[in-house]
């Protein structure tokens, strides 16, 4: 069960990572402080248990690994999905003593995962509009020529909307939420078939967010040879993600040089017929 003071730094971290001024722009936070696998380093602090929320954030992380923000479009805003997902989902693992690394469990953090981001929309979208009280009230001081005002509206202001939106829900949520699944964890069997269900779905998610993607990464279709070579090494050598990245690493370094010299070659070649024509 998640304590009141737990529940509140949860929810301090979800405003902080949502505001562009808290966590210096979108960089830090939307794209990096918001990202389950990042957001559960920060949760298992706060939890007591590391290691046991990083492995309950991987899937999740998976679901949304191409997840980005086009235009100001958001399909699913993950500050719900790392700061109430990877909570409830770890206390939900481990009230029905599951191996956090088991694939029930891995299975049940992908449900809850997807099932949140759906919350953190509203809250993208609330912020926003919450927002536009602090532009209506910056406009009618400009009017009487007060430019003091923007230092307001564009820094303290919006904290306040971070505040209502952000830490308020998360922090509510999680509390509640996770005493909601202490006290009814004997209700929820995992022979049943609705539970069942939703660790089938929950085991399919992650596949969905691969394939999001190389739609987005794969402009051959032999770029695909590069990720299944690329994963048969890592399964077949029992590679760590250090040592996957590492490996990844060098391919790309070798990758890049070969490139490189095609293109000196290119231009080697074009300087040769260039002098022959002067000739």
């Amino acid at each position: 069960m998640i304590s009141w003071f737990q529940a509140a730094m949860l929810g301090i971290m979800s405003m902080t990572a949502a505001s562009t001024i808290a966590c210096l722009g979108t960089t830090v936070g939307n794209y990096t402080l918001n990202r389950p696998l990042i957001a559960s380093l920060f949760v298992g602090l706060i939890l007591g248990d590391v290691k046991g929320c990083i492995t309950i954030a991987i899937p999740m992380q998976i679901i949304y690994i191409a997840l980005v923000t086009p235009g100001g479009t958001v399909a699913a805003d993950l500050r719900a999905v790392s700061y109430i997902g990877i909570p409830l989902a770890y206390v939900t693992a481990k009230s029905q003593g599951m191996d956090l690394s088991g694939a029930e469990a891995q299975a049940l953090a992908g449900s809850i995962g997807a099932a949140v981001g759906t919350i953190g929309t509203v809250q993208f979208y609330g912020t926003a509009m919450f927002n536009l009280i602090w532009q209506h009230i910056g406009w009618a001081e400009l009017d009487k020529g007060n430019f003091n005002i923007l230092t307001s509206v564009e820094t303290w202001m919006p904290i306040i909307s971070h505040f209502v939106i952000s830490f308020l829900p998360i922090m509510l949520i999680d509390y509640y939420g996770s005493a909601a699944v202490t006290n009814f964890k004997d209700s929820l069997p995992m022979n049943s078939w609705y539970m069942k269900g939703i660790f089938t779905l929950g085991s399919l998610l992650p596949a969905v967010g691969i394939a999001i993607l190389l739609n987005s990464v794969v402009s051959k279709p032999i770029d695909l040879i590069y990720f299944v070579f690329g994963f048969a090494i890592a399964k077949s050598m029992g590679l760590t993600l250090l040592a996957a990245t590492a490996v990844g690493a060098v391919f790309a370094l070798l990758n890049f040089q070969m490139k490189m010299n095609k293109l000196a070659a290119a231009e080697e070649s074009a300087g040769g017929k260039d002098e022959e024509e002067d000739i």
